[in-house]
């Protein structure tokens, strides 16, 4: 072989080994970009795992904490949950502190004949439409009152100074005819601040020799109810009082028989009541017949049960609620709490107050009636006991 074809065959040889090596450092350069693409997606997916981990953790424990331990602004503001949806009628539910203290209390009736007399916690006072009245707080501490009102819209109250300072100067002059006429009405100056409820900085300058008379008891019971020291009527499960009209009034004392007959004299009054249930105990299914209910819870707890054509709703009740029972509705209230639950109720009637328990309309009715109504046989509702006891409140 000659010099130039050595040379040739030389040239072809590197080249072929040159195209080799190339060709090798390609392929490790390949499978070093796969192992570096490899890493990077295990690395991605241990990142994707970790984070979702992490978020279902944080999730779990504030959902945890949030359950053991809800924010204390709404456990002190918000009104219970209820465990259904209820109708707006039946959730009218207000705070309100408990009642106390001790008020003068003073009524101007139509002639012109001014009853005063001391009220104290537990009892009841009757204003009735359109009669002027105060109320004086006369004790040691501050005095709550609980107010019904017989109508379903907007109250409308008229003060004194009110009607003073918008009658017409000359009017009131002519009117009440005093020392100095309009130049001593043009004294007196109407306040910034509604005097609905007043207390002036300067009263012992104001006021001397304050007398709180008691008037006749003719006069007191008429407006004065002592419905904390009336009659108890007792059942298994609790205890009811009343100040209201009574038909027979044979029981009743010759004070609340006056109280009674005034009453039942005044259309759009009010009944009054309280209402005790015992630690478990359950005033049961009943509907009034002539008046709308409506509650202030003293103290305890409850379970209240609405029964309509929708079916029943039920929500939970405590101390400061307000409950409200249209005219005819069934309901029901079962004490909740380790404590007894007390009750001040309110009845939109004059009369006496006509109320039908379950037990009561079920007993009532022929059996032969109930076993076509519900499928039984006739003799399964002899089961039904008749108890000697009022079963209106029970306690098994």
């Amino acid at each position: 072989m000659d010099n130039s074809a050595f040379e040739m065959h030389e040239g072809t040889r590197q080249h072929v080994s040159f195209v080799g090596k190339m060709n090798t450092i390609s392929r490790m350069e390949e499978k070093r970009q796969r192992s570096l693409m490899s890493v990077f997606l295990v690395c991605l997916l241990a990142c994707t795992i970790t984070t979702a981990v992490g978020v279902l953790i944080l999730s779990l424990v504030y959902i945890n904490n949030t359950q053991l331990h809800p924010e204390p602004e709404l456990q002190a503001t918000t009104i219970p949950i209820l465990q259904k949806a209820v109708d707006p009628k039946f959730r009218f539910l207000n705070h309100l502190p408990k009642s106390k203290g001790t008020a003068w209390i003073g009524v101007v009736d139509d002639g012109h004949v001014v009853t005063t007399y001391n009220v104290t916690a537990g009892q009841v006072i009757f204003f009735p439409k359109n009669t002027l009245h105060w109320i004086k707080n006369v004790g040691n501490e501050d005095c709550f009152f609980l107010l019904f009102f017989s109508t379903h819209d907007e109250l409308q109250t008229l003060d004194v100074d009110d009607v003073f300072f918008s009658t017409p100067e000359d009017i009131a002059s002519r009117s009440l005819k005093p020392e100095g006429g309009i130049n001593f009405i043009r004294t007196f100056h109407e306040q910034k601040e509604d005097q609905g409820v007043n207390l002036p900085h300067n009263l012992a300058e104001l006021v001397t020799n304050a007398s709180y008379t008691q008037s006749p008891d003719n006069l007191v019971w008429r407006y004065f109810y002592d419905l904390k020291g009336s009659k108890e009527y007792r059942f298994p499960g609790g205890i009811i009082q009343l100040a209201q009209y009574w038909k027979n009034g044979s029981e009743l004392s010759k004070n609340e028989k006056i109280f009674s007959t005034f009453l039942n004299q005044h259309q759009n009054a009010l009944a009054l009541s309280t209402l005790r249930i015992y630690n478990n105990g359950l005033r049961q299914p009943h509907f009034h017949f002539n008046a709308n209910e409506m509650g202030y819870v003293i103290s305890g707890c409850a379970k209240v049960g609405i029964i309509n054509t929708q079916g029943t709703t039920e929500f939970d009740i405590h101390v400061g609620d307000v409950i409200f029972f249209p005219i005819g509705n069934q309901h029901y209230i079962k004490s909740a709490c380790d404590e007894d639950l007390l009750f001040i109720l309110a009845f939109s009637t004059g009369d006496q107050l006509q109320t039908l328990d379950m037990d009561d309309y079920l007993q009532a009715t022929a059996d032969h009636i109930l076993a076509q109504l519900f499928f039984k046989k006739q003799s399964e509702f002899k089961k039904i006991p008749k108890f000697k006891e009022d079963q209106a409140i029970n306690l098994p």
